[in-house]
């Protein structure tokens, strides 16, 4: 929890501070080890679950990765070198706790993580629907969620044309071309629930409350920073739930 917003060499002194508190003389691992251990770290994301069917609210977002090229410029002058990370997550719209996540680079688009995301969700889960935004419009992305038999809340683009492909996801996808055409976008957007999607943008607001970038510079290390962060955030959010129970 602590690695989540502090960096190796702060979190080694504090980790040893706290164990002299408690009057234990246990060895704490130096900064090398740490650092090639989080390479290779397995993070399991703990959740509750939900009751029925899972509702998925799908988004991704962009973390800032300060890494060699700007320390390189900082250091010796020169233009910076931006670098991002993707986090692509799903999260339970009953829980509100993440329960798929992909990181990948900046070039890679919404859509085709789609599929990532769903086989991290055990084949025995029943999802019920997935709601994303435009950017999730395309064949890939519906045929995706059509193969785990759920129904896609996702407004087609502006000036969308029908498929004509004849897939579940194609149709699936026409009728809601269709529908949002004789309701209008605004009334169609409030009448398939799409409205539910700011969750997850609430979400991703709390994963950068934890830090706006990432530590790492491995890949392979950022992976498994923002994975923490994932569970820890779960952590909190079953934390927060009320849970509540009839009385008489």
């Amino acid at each position: 929890m602590v690695r989540a917003t502090m960096s190796t060499r702060q979190t080694t002194g504090f980790v040893e501070s706290l164990l002299r508190l408690v009057g234990r003389g246990w060895s704490v691992p130096d900064f090398s080890t740490l650092s090639r251990r989080h390479k290779t770290l397995a993070v399991n994301t703990p959740y509750r679950g939900s009751r029925g069917p899972l509702h998925l609210l799908i988004d991704s977002t962009g973390i800032k990765v300060e890494g060699e090229g700007e320390w390189h410029a900082r250091k010796h002058g020169g233009p910076k070198r931006r670098v991002w990370r993707k986090i692509h997550f799903g999260i339970d719209e009953e829980t509100l706790e993440v329960r798929a996540v992909e990181i990948t680079g900046s070039h890679i688009g919404d859509a085709p993580v789609l599929p990532d995301l769903f086989r991290q969700i055990p084949e025995g889960q029943e999802i019920g629907s997935v709601t994303a935004d435009g950017a999730y419009d395309t064949r890939k992305g519906h045929d995706a969620i059509a193969e785990r038999g759920a129904h896609a809340v996702i407004p087609p683009r502006k000036n969308a044309k029908p498929w004509k492909t004849v897939t579940a996801g194609a149709v699936a996808r026409n009728e809601a071309l269709r529908t949002s055409k004789y309701l209008d976008r605004a009334l169609w957007r409030r009448w398939s629930g799409y409205h539910r999607r700011s969750r997850v943008e609430t979400k991703m607001h709390c994963v950068k409350l934890m830090g706006q970038r990432l530590r790492a510079r491995d890949f392979d290390r950022q992976i498994a920073e923002l994975q923490v962060r994932i569970a820890v955030l779960n952590g909190y959010t079953a934390l927060g739930v009320p849970v509540t129970e009839a009385v008489g």
